[in-house]
């Protein structure tokens, strides 16, 4: 009786000691990982250089790889983001990414797809850093009317948490966006935006996205290393000049090919709205082939493919989508996704 009773004893310690065993183990992996996130910023802790991270690689169109354009830039000790899109303040988190050393945003215009993350990016900015100032957003001159708009939606929202927080926590004069406000360049010229003691110089560019008038590019420029953003365009020969020999082009791309087999097939089904929308995108947007000729006649090191349309669901097409990529320039062409990172580290 005493036997049984022991092991009826030692069945219920083990029975309860397995339902604890999951929860410590969990309880460590969760400790060890939130230490990790903790001390570690995956552009930041790189050499000194030029790094980017795309926290957004994709289109308007819904893909699970690819969210809202959006490119953070290390730039020696700086930390920039260029574009808002859809998810990539999150993306920034999940990849990573210390998102409040955010210095400033750059837009490239002010297409839906390129803003819709701004309040969020401002937010989590804000809230992560205690940021006594609102985050600096460069950007033609309708910047002012967007960052106003976000202003006003999230006024609510900065004011219920400093009340919740604490204004030693999350200074009310920190919520928000600040815009900076720039000239558009004319064709052939360009605007410094900012230029650093330590050797940062970002200039803005105009480039093709008719009707939208205020859509520019940017070059950055840190020692020895160069990228080129190309935002939203048709093929431009400004650009091809701004992009003259930088380690880095970042363009966009959509295959006119594979939208109109998407347009031709809404019609077939009936649905010639969609078939419409489908064709008109393509007028005011660059080929991966037209992308690649760009690289190869600015002579820049690598190229990478951005603000992917339309939606490339199967491998077969990827390799459409890079068919002839590779016969108009010979240098190393990456197909971005969300997460991609290009590091350039200092050579001197």
């Amino acid at each position: 009786m005493r036997r049984i009773a022991l092991a009826m004893i030692a069945r219920l310690l083990a029975s309860r000691l397995a339902s604890l065993l999951p929860e410590r183990m969990t309880k460590r992996v969760v400790e060890r990982a939130v230490a990790a996130a903790m001390t570690r910023d995956t552009l930041g802790d790189l050499p000194d250089g030029l790094h980017l991270l795309l926290c957004g690689a994709g289109s308007p169109l819904a893909d699970i790889r690819r969210s809202g354009p959006c490119v953070a830039i290390q730039a020696g000790r700086h930390l920039y983001v260029f574009d808002a899109g859809t998810n990539g303040a999150r993306n920034l988190t999940r990849f990573g990414v210390n998102i409040g050393r955010v210095e400033a945003v750059f837009l490239t215009h002010v297409h839906s797809d390129h803003i819709d993350g701004l309040g969020e990016l401002g937010i989590l900015r804000w809230v992560n850093s205690g940021a006594e100032h609102p985050l600096p957003v460069h950007g033609p001159p309708v910047v002012s009317e967007v960052t106003d708009g976000f202003n006003r939606a999230y006024a609510a929202d900065i004011s219920y948490r400093v009340a919740h927080h604490g204004p030693d926590f999350t200074p009310a004069s920190g919520g928000g966006l600040d815009p900076v406000p720039f000239p558009l360049p004319a064709e052939g010229e360009s605007q410094t935006i900012i230029e650093t003691e330590d050797g940062v110089r970002v200039r803005a560019f105009l480039v093709s996205h008719e009707p939208v008038a205020e859509a520019v590019g940017y070059r950055i420029d840190y020692r020895d290393r160069s990228i080129v953003i190309s935002g939203d365009t048709t093929k431009s020969a400004n650009l091809i000049g701004y992009a003259r020999g930088v380690d880095l082009l970042v363009h966009e791309a959509l295959d006119f090919r594979l939208t109109e087999w998407i347009a031709n097939a809404a019609e077939a089904a009936g649905n010639d709205r969609a078939a419409q929308g489908a064709r008109d995108i393509i007028s005011y947007h660059t080929t991966p082939e037209e992308a690649a000729e760009t690289a190869a006649e600015a002579d820049v090191g690598q190229l990478l493919l951005y603000h992917i349309a339309p939606l490339l669901l199967l491998p077969t097409l990827e390799r459409q989508f890079l068919r002839r990529t590779s016969d108009a320039f010979s240098g190393q062409i990456t197909l971005g996704v969300d997460g991609t990172m290009i590091s350039l580290p200092s050579r001197r």
